[in-house]
Formats: structure tokens, sequence, C-alpha cells
């Protein structure tokens, strides 16, 4: 029986607690069908990131991103790692007056983007190293989503903790380019692993319970987008701090 004091009893909650029979069958199936395409664009997106990483980092293409006086990034390659940020901004804003298609578009050119900035990880990493990371962030994601999908548990409280985690790692992050500190770095790397991994339990079940504001409209493609790219970034970013103290550097 649904409780009326829970936190996500709205309308959401009513609408749940009043499906009987077929529609429920015709609710679950069609819950079935947007994760279906919420984990498609994501895996497809994660797909898209590794093909140009790996392409840029053979074809010797990812040197144009470094500066080879300093070793930094180049011009471009500032372009390429801050673009994204336009992207996600531009898609976080507007994608409500977008088509599905011009979402679309964006989802998959930021996640090109987001290929051609991690192609300098081949520079910094072993292949081995990288490929192992990527398979046990690959295993977590999974076990982590399934737990955010499946717990009767309200993970709503948790969001704006692991928000302002976020936020607190990139403040140290930039004060860390300031200080160098290798110890700093570990703390923020062990860090940015914990609050991505919940961050993806949390991002599933909010996904999940969107399904009652979006069904039966038109905004289901774009929903489904928007949620594959908050699991996008969870597992981009959960590989990135992952790989930062367990990959062998070359």
């Amino acid at each position: 029986m649904a409780n009326p004091s829970d936190p996500r009893f709205g309308r959401a909650g009513f609408e749940a607690a009043s499906r009987t029979g077929a529609a429920v069958a015709e609710y679950d199936a069609g819950l079935r069908r947007y994760m279906l395409s919420v984990y498609n664009y994501m895996m497809s997106g994660v797909l898209l990131t590794g093909i140009v990483a790996l392409a840029m980092a053979y074809t010797g293409a990812v040197m144009a991103l470094v500066n080879p006086a300093t070793g930094g990034l180049s011009g471009l390659g500032w372009i390429v790692v801050l673009a994204p940020l336009g992207f996600v901004l531009l898609l976080g804003f507007r994608f409500q007056k977008m088509s599905e298609g011009a979402v679309q578009a964006l989802f998959w050119t930021f996640a090109a983007l987001i290929g051609a900035s991690m192609s300098t990880i081949f520079l910094t990493y072993t292949a081995t190293s990288i490929a192992t990371t990527f398979f046990a962030t690959s295993a977590a994601f999974a076990g982590l989503s399934l737990y955010g999908y499946t717990t009767k548990r309200d993970l709503s409280g948790f969001g704006t903790f692991l928000v302002m985690g976020v936020v607190g790692i990139l403040v140290a992050m930039l004060l860390n380019m300031f200080l160098h500190s290798g110890t700093l770095a570990m703390v923020i790397s062990i860090l940015g692993v914990l609050i991505f991994a919940g961050l993806t339990a949390y991002d599933t079940q909010r996904i999940k319970l969107s399904y009652d504001y979006v069904a039966g409209s038109d905004m289901v493609g774009r929903a489904a987008i928007m949620g594959a790219l908050s699991l996008y970034l969870d597992f981009i970013n959960m590989f990135q701090f992952l790989l930062s103290f367990l990959g062998q550097r070359e």
C-alpha cells in the first residue's frame, strides 16, 4: 500500500498506486523500454568515446592536443577539453525546446569530444592498465546501477550530498593545480570514485522514477537521452578517477 508520507509520494506515487491489472503490465513494459533506451544510448556513447580515443591515440592525432614545449595541452587541446562543458550547458538549458534529433546529435558530438580529450590518457598510462580499469569500472557500474534500479530505499536524500561532493572535488582539483600534492591527488581520486559510484545508483533511481512524468508524452525520447547523459558522465568520471590511482604509467 502506498504511503502518502513517503517523500516520493506525489503525482508519480499516486499514479503508481492507482494502477491495476492491464495498466500495470502496460506501465511495466513502457518502463522497460524506456530504461533500455537509456542504457542503449549510454553504452553507445561510451563506445563512441572509446573508438575516438583509440583512433586518435593510435594514429598519432592525439599529439595535436599536446604542446611539445611544455608537455601540457596545446590551444587546440584546451578547446577540445573545454568544449564538452558548453554542450552539457546547452543540453541542460535547452533540451526541452529541441527536437529529439537535435538532442541526439548533441549527445553524439559530446561523446566524440570526450573521446578526443581522453585520447591523451594513452600518453600517460599503459594500454593494459587502461583496459583493466575500463572493465573494472564497467563491472562496478553495472552492479551500482542494478542496485539503484531495484532498491526500494529512497536515495533522493543522497542527491544533494553527492552534488556537493562533486563541487568539493572540483575545488580541490583546482587547488591542487597549484599545490601539486601527490597525497591530495590520491585523496581526490578515491573520493571521486566513491562519489560517482553513489551518483550511479542515485541517478539510476532518479531516471527510473522520472518515467512517471514523461510516459505517454513527446518528452520520452529526449528524457531518455538526458538520462543516458547522466549515467554516461557517472561512468566516465568513475573511470578517470579509478585510472588515476590504479593505472600504470608509461
